[in-house]
């Protein structure tokens, strides 16, 4: 029996629902040309580029922040194929400033972390996009007066700061060496007042040079503005100075103050 109560709407719904179901149709058919072009186009630009591996292995001999023994034996096997189990699974212990990672908000501010300014907090934009890998002065700590003598332009929002660390190798040393290059209070300061620097990266394992009071305001200065990400450990043995593209990925801790990531630079 027909209805002649019809609503003058229902037409409308019923052409919505037809558009519908062939957007869908056409979501998942198959794959054209035009798309399988696009992605050979892709693949040859990045074939074309070096990648270079900013991340230090997760090794025992790793030195760990303010220790004598390293990361030690972090990972072993609680199932094993060669014990007779059926797979190889292997639990980790790791704190959440291990090898290289970033600092988040929260890591040196109580209330930025109890307000849940944490590692899921941090923006990806920030951790990926264009970067610049700067030389500073050897024998010498990033101070105001070395920022400014870097007279890295404003504009450029990821800088990442070879220094004598490097050179000395001391993230392939076991033992902690406070004697590391890193950020004085008021260089750290310079940066976050006179700079559009968003992601600082560093090749040790801190921001910030060791006596506690420079620990505290380094990270400070950096970590209350809520928008700078602190990345340290990083390996820059072969990534000399100029401009690259970073893609770097901490884990998604909720709770997190800081944690591991893998860093590639694309060049």
């Amino acid at each position: 029996m027909t209805n002649h109560n019809t609503s003058p709407y229902s037409h409308l719904l019923l052409l919505a629902a037809v558009l519908a179901l062939v957007s869908v149709a056409s979501a998942f058919g198959p794959t054209s040309r035009l798309d399988l072009q696009k992605i050979m186009r892709e693949e040859r630009n990045y074939m074309q580029k070096k990648v270079i591996d900013i991340s230090h292995k997760y090794v025992p001999d790793l030195p760990a922040y303010d220790s004598k023994s390293g990361l030690g034996n972090f990972i072993k096997l609680k199932t094993s194929i060669k014990l007779g189990d059926l797979y190889n699974f292997s639990v980790f212990k790791l704190t959440t400033h291990s090898g290289t990672h970033v600092d988040a908000p929260g890591h040196f501010n109580e209330t930025l972390f109890e307000l849940g300014y944490d590692v899921v907090s941090l923006h990806l934009q920030t951790l990926n996009g264009p970067v610049l890998v700067v030389d500073t002065p050897r024998n010498k700590n990033i101070t105001a007066e070395v920022m400014r003598s870097l007279n890295i332009p404003r504009g450029v929002k990821r800088v990442l700061f070879r220094t004598s660390n490097t050179d000395r190798r001391l993230m392939y040393k076991k033992e902690f060496d406070s004697s590391y290059s890193a950020f004085t209070s008021d260089g750290a300061e310079y940066l976050a007042q006179n700079t559009d620097i968003k992601l600082v990266g560093v090749d040790y394992l801190s921001v910030a040079i060791s006596p506690k009071d420079e620990l505290l305001k380094v990270h400070q200065h950096l970590l209350n503005s809520k928008d700078i990400i602190p990345v340290e450990g990083l390996n820059l043995n072969d990534a000399v100075p100029g401009v690259y593209t970073i893609h770097c990925l901490p884990l998604r801790l909720v709770h997190g103050d800081g944690s591991p990531t893998r860093c590639i630079l694309f060049q």
